[in-house]
């Protein structure tokens, strides 16, 4: 399949989620974005336009940052971060946002690790 039309693909369908999820101060959207290299993931209040927390595999705070990379071991890794950082900013319930991606694999690893770690997605 072209590059073109499967970067479309997945915009329509990140367009499309976005359309449904929105995060308010109770229940901010964790969006989650993966690239070739990096996960990241923020907790977003959409009514006030601003990032409550955020978590990835460059933040500094992470343990071997150096050795993680977009993959279902940094996914599970990452996962407990993000759910460690909501925890701290008071943030116990969200609304997942896979960024368009398909929902297996990396996606529910992360989303899984962040449910064990006491985030209530």
């Amino acid at each position: 399949m072209r590059t073109e039309i499967k970067q479309g693909r997945e915009r329509r369908r990140r367009w499309r989620l976005r359309k449904k999820v929105i995060g308010t101060a109770e229940r901010p959207r964790m969006s989650v974005r993966f690239t070739e290299r990096n996960i990241y993931v923020q907790f977003v209040d959409d009514a006030a336009g601003r990032t409550l927390a955020a978590a990835s595999t460059r933040h500094k705070d992470q343990p071997d940052r150096e050795k993680l990379m977009s993959n279902k071991i940094a996914a599970e890794t990452i996962g407990k971060a993000a759910a460690a950082v909501a925890k701290n900013n008071g943030i116990e319930q969200v609304v997942f946002d896979r960024s368009g991606a398909r929902f297996h694999g990396k996606v529910k690893v992360l989303a899984d690790a962040a449910r064990e770690a006491g985030l209530k997605l």
